[in-house]
This record gives structure tokens, sequence and C-alpha cells, in this order.
């Protein structure tokens, strides 16, 4: 189970839209250079058809499914609580309860989709 937690408008060439940005159940990660626990849930984004209204109404909606860590070309991401500059590898995708995707995600697929 996810749960719509904000949206966020995205402006393209041609279009003006509305992603969902949907946060996972809490998950308790071990630090490894301390050895202690800390908690985290992962975090997608999904592109949508609603206005800025509907998005609104939407949030603390929960939807069924998991959010997955899934491997995509190598890319910079700067952390704006550091400052870092890190490389990353992955990101995260939604992925529906219902969804045949659940078991074997196409991740080619499940990319061009989180890159929109």
């Amino acid at each position: 189970m996810v749960r719509i937690v904000n949206f966020k408008e995205r402006v393209t060439e041609n279009r003006t839209f509305y992603v969902l940005e949907l946060h996972g159940g809490v998950e308790m990660v071990k630090n490894e250079n301390t050895g202690q626990y800390f908690a985290t849930s992962k975090k997608a984004f999904v592109s949508s058809t609603f206005d800025k209204s509907a998005c609104e109404l939407l949030i603390g909606s929960e939807l069924d499914g998991e959010i997955h860590k899934v491997p995509c070309k190598p890319y910079e991401y700067f952390s704006k609580k550091t400052g870092e500059k890190m490389i990353l590898d992955h990101t995260y995708v939604f992925i529906p309860a219902n969804s045949q995707d659940n078991e074997n995600a196409d991740v080619e697929e499940t990319l061009e989709l989180a890159e929109i």
C-alpha cells in the first residue's frame, strides 16, 4: 500500500501536467557507517491526467501496490540537504498490486514511464 502525499506541476515543451508523489510504508534501514537503524520510505512520482484541484483532493489517498527500486542509466544527483553530488544508477517506480509487472517488472518499459 502506498499513499499520495503531494503533487508537482511539470512543464514540457507543449503541455503542463501534474505528477502525484507517492510514499511507501516505513522501512528500517541499517546505516553502513554507524550500524544504527533509521526509518525511511521509498518515494516515486507517477504522471496523471488530473488538474490541480483533483490532485489536491487525492492527497492522503492510498493505492494498492508497491514502490520498487529499479536500475537505470547512471545520472548525477545533487542532495538539497548536503549539497553533495552523487552518481546514482537506480530509480523508484510504482507497480500496482494487480499488475503482472509486480512479479517481473519490465525495467525498460517502466523506466520509460518514469522519465515522463
